[in-house]
């Protein structure tokens, strides 16, 4: 996948050789050091999304953290497209299996769970939200919505929040997965704005942090400058703002 400017080419081994490309929302495509391509949550049509997140031609898998529309995306094109696999809550993977995408491709799974993929191990972890799926004009069933921690080989792990309010138990996501990196929500309105995702910083305690679900829409108002004025200084040095198409490594 091409991908646009690359934000601290002097500091790669800041994500131990992993690349992090936003391509707006909370569509973002993660480079491994051995090559393979992540997809998180892949609204390709996002009004934010440059051209560049339309040139997939390889993908290895992707995570789609809860059923609404600017979630799911374009993914069981994707897979259809790629054969990548596609690990979500199970009720949605029922809807991604209705859409196309064969059996064997699919990875529906449940909150806590662990899913080891070629030696990339992808946890699944809670979010507050909802997650119903508009199909045909009418909603089914969408199951809860989740986050993920992924793990690499090399140990580095980042964190997707998916589309949350701040809640009480991230602690608990520090005290099982001590993310590297949190790949966060700040827009509000639909999920935490500025001052709660300052709160689950300070819950996660992650050495970076790149915020994400803002801007979209005009209602999607928080910002990263925000955000940063809720933070502690020492998270704010943390703080990666791109710009959608930039990549971060």
């Amino acid at each position: 996948m091409a991908t646009g400017k690359k934000i601290g080419k002097s500091e790669k081994k800041r994500f131990k050789g992993i690349e992090v490309t936003w391509f707006g929302h909370s569509f973002f495509c993660i480079r491994s050091p051995d090559g393979r391509i992540m997809l998180v949550d892949p609204w390709v049509d996002n009004p934010k999304a440059p051209e560049t997140a339309k040139n997939i031609e390889k993908v290895d898998v992707i995570l789609i953290t809860h059923g609404h529309f600017d979630h799911v995306g374009s993914a069981p094109e994707i897979a259809q497209k790629t054969k990548a696999k596609i690990v979500s809550i199970f009720e949605v993977s029922r809807y991604i299996v209705s859409k196309g995408v064969p059996e064997e491709q699919v990875i529906g799974m449940n909150i806590s769970g662990t899913v080891d993929i070629d030696g990339i191990k992808v946890s699944m972890v809670p979010a507050v939200h909802s997650s119903g799926i508009l199909d045909g004009g009418g909603m089914a069933e969408g199951g809860n919505p989740c986050g993920f921690v992924v793990e690499f080989p090399n140990k580095f792990k980042i964190y997707h929040t998916g589309d949350t309010g701040v809640f009480g138990d991230m602690a608990l996501i520090r005290r099982l997965y001590s993310p590297d990196l949190v790949l966060i929500c700040i827009g509000g309105f639909y999920t935490m704005g500025p001052r709660e995702a300052a709160e689950a910083i300070k819950l996660l305690n992650p050495k970076f942090i790149i915020p994400m679900h803002y801007g979209t829409f005009p209602v999607l108002a928080g910002t990263p400058d925000e955000l940063k004025k809720y933070l502690p200084p020492k998270f704010r040095k943390g703080v990666i703002v791109l710009n959608p198409g930039e990549t971060a490594m």
